[in-house]
């Protein structure tokens, strides 16, 4: 494992492509070593130590690596924040993280800047990665006159990734850092062959793009693993599908982490725009996040070849992978677990069910994937069930297993919207929804939409006295965007006159987001 680890690579190679700039610019192995190095003298010298957080709040860039680098050798955790987020929301997860370094971008400029304000954040270890934030010095200034040689005390970081919950506040995934005396680069090369198991080795001219924002748990980890990895990484700072197309080609790229959307909205491009780049290189293009509609997948792998693999898991560890061959066999699986996983159904009773039947999706943790969410051991217990084979946990997806052990989705989480790739819990914009006067009742839950594959519909349950117009809707809106990220504003609101809630308060949400789903092809 020693001989990977992007600072084994870098030392040994130190000349070879390492990361492509969002503008073009490129850095080799050294430089970007270099620049982490840097991060770690400057962090260390405005006082962080081991186990200290580091949180991140900036579109995708190349400066995101040196401070994911930083991070995995100084013994930090490193705490990507979507930047699509309201500021109060930020300012949550930088007091609940108890960061102590914060980094901007002047894409972000607003937000970081009430973030930082709202909890008072330390100004010494403040930054803008690109461009100017108010009260944010430029991130030169924490490189100026620091060496570039590596450090001593070298340690193993850790991402601290935060995932919202069904209710309440997002909650942080936590794993304990390996112990001091275990070097970094042997952590990262251990961590790295994860990438094996789908068939991806190290160097072996592979190129890794990513497309997706770098906030989302699997594009970091795919993307830092192939830096490890000993791959060349291109960074797009915005999705676009011809662009994507361009930079495969330019750079022959073998492998990246991409969401079903991305794959209908290329089908989407004119065939003589398609034809113009070669993307013969392509070897492992694995996606998630989101179901991906059958006839989509089908062109895809008609277009790109057996390139598209699939996998299926959480923020909190386990999962499934499927090879194009095998999907081909089994159209719609997310495939069987994948090497030291285990899939598992469970009836609510927790009574393991037999195989074709439907329950909850339960994967079994192992000692390495063990995770705890942050303050909240009631969460961490609620998801799991502890039988004489060891500790399983579910996401609340419900499914079956066939005779192969090929795990098929029946339904999503059960309240839960994925839209574009992202995850998007209805109670937390619920919530919002209560806190305006003229409010009484509400739902809120995904219908479908053709490129983002769902989104946001809001039902409400006036207050008494109260009657629906569009000046209420424009209230209501204008209520939402004050208090929300914009990836959760509803693109509707529809009105009812009473919402069907049992007389235990239940509301059966299917009752409200069936009937906009009739004739339409779900992908699960």
């Amino acid at each position: 494992m020693a001989d990977h680890g992007f600072w084994s690579y870098a030392t040994r190679e130190p000349d070879v492509l390492a990361l492509v700039d969002p503008t073009g610019r490129e850095y080799t192995r050294v430089e970007l070593h270099a620049k982490c190095n840097q991060v770690v003298h400057g962090l260390r010298a405005r006082g962080l130590k081991r186990g200290d957080n580091v949180a991140i709040c900036t579109p995708n860039c190349c400066e995101f690596f040196m401070i994911v680098l930083a991070c995995q050798q100084a013994g930090w955790y490193i705490t990507p924040i979507n930047w699509h987020l309201a500021s109060t929301e930020i300012a949550y997860i930088l007091e609940d993280s108890q960061a102590k370094a914060f980094f901007g971008h002047e894409t972000t400029a607003e937000i970081c800047a009430d973030a930082m304000k709202e909890v008072g954040f330390n100004k010494d270890t403040v930054f803008s990665l690109k461009g100017k934030v108010p009260g944010f010095p430029a991130f030169e200034a924490l490189l100026k006159d620091q060496s570039e040689d590596p450090p001593e005390n070298r340690c193993a970081g850790n991402i601290m990734n935060y995932t919202s919950g069904t209710t309440g506040k997002p909650k942080g995934v936590k794993r304990p850092l390996a112990p001091e005396e275990i070097e970094p680069d042997i952590i990262s090369g251990m961590v790295a062959l994860y990438l094996s198991m789908f068939g991806i080795q190290a160097q072996d001219g592979n190129v890794h793009i990513v497309g997706s924002p770098l906030y989302h748990t699997a594009v970091l980890i795919f993307s830092s693993c192939s830096l490890h990895y000993g791959h060349a990484v291109v960074v797009m700072e915005k999705w676009d599908p011809e662009e994507m197309l361009r930079l495969i080609d330019k750079y022959r790229v073998t492998t990246s982490h991409m969401v079903p959307t991305q794959f209908h909205r290329m089908l989407q491009l004119p065939e003589e725009v398609r034809r113009k780049y070669d993307c013969s290189s392509t070897r492992r293009m694995i996606h998630a996040a989101a179901p991906c509609p059958i006839d989509v997948k089908r062109k895809m792998i008609s277009w790109w070849g057996m390139s598209i693999y699939e996998y299926y898991a959480a923020t909190e560890g386990g999962g499934t992978i499927v090879t194009p061959e095998e999907w081909l066999k089994y159209p719609g699986t997310v495939g069987k677990a994948w090497q030291g996983a285990e899939i598992r159904i469970y009836d609510d009773d927790a009574k393991q069910v037999p195989g074709g039947e439907q329950g909850t999706v339960y994967m079994r943790l192992t000692d390495t994937g063990n995770f705890e969410y942050k303050d909240d051991k009631e969460k961490t217990k609620k998801n799991r069930i502890v039988d004489e084979d060891g500790t399983f946990f579910t996401v609340g997806d419900v499914g079956y297993l066939n005779e192969e052990g090929f795990l098929f989705l029946c339904d999503r989480k059960i309240d839960m919207i994925i839209s574009g790739g992202a995850n998007i819990y209805p109670a937390e914009i619920e919530n919002v929804f209560f806190s305006h006067p003229k409010v009484g009742d509400v739902c809120v839950f995904g219908i479908p939409n053709e490129d983002w594959g769902e989104e946001i519909k809001a039902v409400v349950e006036p207050a008494t006295g109260i009657e629906p117009d569009p000046t209420l809707t424009e209230e209501l809106m204008a209520h939402c965007q004050k208090n929300l990220g914009k990836f959760k504003w509803p693109k509707s609101i529809d009105y009812i006159e009473k919402m069907p809630r049992d007389e235990n308060g239940k509301l059966p949400k299917r009752k409200l987001r069936d009937p906009y789903w009739q004739g339409k092809e779900r992908a699960i």
